[in-house]
């Protein structure tokens, strides 16, 4: 008889339970089943796990600032900047009048206090165009890279009153700023910021011996008017060719300097 009330018993807890979990009575909440994986509710705002950011890839190249200072150094080189150098209109810039700031430039200094005029200039050939050893630094926050390219070139000067040939030496530094931009595609790309002459970068020299007094007049004068107007010449005919040839660099290279500037990885640069 205890047996048989016992089952009883026992049946009416377990159908007590089941009207429970098949649609009776709620469970208080907390004392619920687990859901199946997938199926939960979503995490309250602010609640849900900490955001994960994607670490920096390795890289494909072992040092990816040298391969990028080389591969633009082939790339302005086979984009013509050596052409670019050696046909800048420096002869325009000493004429009055010629349409340009340089020309008018070149009137109000016509005469020196040498008296001798720059009008006397019979000749000016730029020769020997050179790209130098391009410099790379990173922003101390590591998301853009500072790309100096220094440039030379010699100036040969025919005068009515001098015999031989003076031979001028010219250095300037343009400053290439190199940025990463998102397209509409969502592609990054490596892109040019700003790009400028380095103040106080462009040197002239005499080549050979020492010009006389009248002579180191008409340099000074020189000097004075390439000073104004040769860096912002030079600045808008090379910094459009950077910018053409960061959009033609290797996509490979592109990927390990994007993904070292977006996170800020400190590359090795040469100073």
């Amino acid at each position: 008889m205890f047996q048989i009330g016992g089952l009883i018993v026992f049946c009416g807890l377990l159908a007590q339970t089941t009207a429970q979990l098949g649609g009776g009575l709620p469970l208080p909440v907390g004392q619920g089943l687990p859901l199946p994986l997938g199926q939960g509710q979503p995490l309250p705002l602010g609640q849900g796990l900490p955001l994960y950011v994607t670490p920096a890839l390795p890289s494909k190249h072992k040092d990816p600032a040298g391969t990028l200072t080389g591969a633009l150094t082939n790339g302005l080189l086979s984009g013509g900047l050596l052409g670019i150098l050696e046909n800048l209109p420096l002869l325009n810039i000493l004429k009055p009048g010629g349409g340009t700031s340089g020309g008018l430039l070149g009137g109000l200094l016509g005469t020196l206090n040498s008296g001798i005029s720059l009008l006397n200039i019979i000749d000016l050939k730029i020769t020997n165009p050179q790209l130098l050893e391009l410099g790379l630094v990173q922003s101390p926050d590591g998301h853009r890279l500072y790309v100096t390219i220094p440039l030379g070139l010699n100036l040969e000067l025919k005068l009515p009153m001098v015999t031989s040939l003076l031979e001028l030496s010219l250095r300037l530094n343009i400053t290439a700023e190199v940025l990463t931009k998102r397209d509409n595609q969502g592609r990054v790309h490596l892109v040019l910021g700003d790009c400028t002459h380095s103040p106080g970068s462009l040197h002239i020299y005499l080549l050979k011996g020492i010009a006389p007094q009248p002579i180191q007049g008409l340099l000074d004068g020189l000097t004075d008017i390439f000073n104004k107007v040769l860096p912002e010449l030079v600045q808008g005919k090379v910094c459009p060719l950077v910018n053409e040839v960061l959009s033609l660099l290797d996509i490979t290279l592109v990927h390990d300097i994007v993904d070292s500037l977006i996170h800020g990885v400190q590359l090795v640069v040469k100073v």
